[in-house]
């Protein structure tokens, strides 16, 4: 009864303010901030499985290619919560969010999967070209299908440049990896690839 009674609605306004507060934190890199709000809400009541989701969500969406290994642990953490259950599985839920709060962050994944989106809407007739298309038949490869692919792994470096997107699309750069974590050395392998 001397317990202070948390300030939580698990289906009102505060729900929705603490989870955002939670997001925020994470992706501010504020581990101190992602922590309390993540207990605030489980002391409330809530289900763990919200935050989970929110935070599987944030690795994807704010830490991305910059630290691969985000989203894996969060998913793992996720787990291992399902396997022990409350209080223990409390633990991989804050290892999780320290790791989140702490990882290098990049939404380039995010912006790359809009771009895409939009040239998809843009341009949703545009044909296969030729040489990459299928051709399991002896009509298809008569009619050019697969003609002039070059296979990637005859290629010592396993990489053989050739054009994969529509003419009208052709250059057209979806992801552009930042310069935050794993992303750097994306860069450098996409710019050694186009050298």
């Amino acid at each position: 009864l001397g317990r202070r009674v948390p300030a939580y609605d698990k289906s009102g306004e505060e729900h929705y303010n603490m989870l955002s507060a939670y997001h925020k934190a994470l992706r501010g890199s504020d581990p101190q901030g992602a922590l309390y709000w993540m207990a605030r809400m489980l002391e409330g009541g809530e289900d763990p499985m919200t935050l989970f989701r929110r935070a599987i969500a944030m690795a994807a969406e704010d830490v991305g290619l910059a630290d691969p290994e985000a989203l894996k642990l969060a998913v793992a953490a996720r787990d291992a919560y399902h396997m022990l259950g409350a209080p223990e599985g409390y633990l991989p839920l804050a290892e999780m969010t320290i790791y989140l709060a702490t990882a290098p962050k990049s939404n380039r994944t995010m912006v790359a999967l809009s771009a895409a989106l939009e040239a998809a809407r843009r341009t949703p007739a545009e044909p296969v070209p030729l040489h990459i298309r299928n051709a399991p038949t002896s009509l298809m490869k008569d009619l050019g299908y697969g003609s002039g692919y070059r296979y990637a792994h005859d290629s010592p470096t396993a990489y053989t440049p050739q054009d994969y997107l529509p003419p009208s699309l052709a250059g057209q750069a979806f992801y552009v990896p930042g310069e935050m974590g794993f992303e750097k050395r994306i860069r450098e392998r996409l710019e050694w690839w186009e050298k």
